[in-house]
This record gives C-alpha cells, structure tokens and sequence, in this order.
C-alpha cells in the first residue's frame, strides 16, 4: 500500500510560542481524537511534532493510503486542517529503512 509523508504546520505563526485560542484548543482536541482513530484503523503508521516553539514548528505523519486522493481527503477531514488551524502539504513518500522502536 502507498504512503505518504503529511506535514502539519500551524496558520497563525506564533500559535506554539502564545498558546492556542479557545477555538484553536477545541481544533486541536478533536486532531488529536482523529490521529488517534486513524492509528486504530491501521491507517496511521507515525505522527509527531518538532520539539520548538517558534515560526519553525511543524508536526508530521506517515499515513498509507490506496491512492493519493485518498490521502489527501484524509488530511482535508483532519478537524485542525478543517477549521484552518493548521495547514497540510501532503508528499507521496517511498519509505526505503524502517527499524521498529525497542
């Protein structure tokens, strides 16, 4: 089955350093209920987040999908990419090493 590599930054810049608003929290409560539904379904292989609080933050996911369409409706259900918290740019992604964590 395909992968594919999601990035996952935020719209407003300086939301990692200032903290979310009530809306961005509520966005970001129900992406996080999401990444987890998509690991229970097998759909989601890894997510994470750089460890920054600056403009430079991101977060990403390695998701397999049939088709790139489906990927990218995955990442357009996502409620923080939904609601415009976050952004996604979506990449076509050939895993080639994978060492499983101990």
């Amino acid at each position: 089955m395909p992968h594919f590599l999601l990035r996952l930054d935020p719209v407003r810049p300086d939301l990692p350093a200032t903290g979310p608003t009530q809306a961005e929290a509520e966005a970001i409560a129900a992406h996080l209920g999401y990444v987890q539904r998509l690991m229970e379904q097998g759909v989601l292989l890894m997510a994470g987040r750089s460890q920054v609080l600056e403009r430079e933050a991101f977060a990403l996911m390695l998701l397999q999908a049939d088709t790139e369409m489906q990927a990218r409706a995955l990442m357009r259900a996502d409620p923080a990419v939904a609601q415009g918290v976050l952004s996604g740019e979506l990449h076509p992604f050939q895993i080639t090493q994978w060492r499983a964590l101990s």
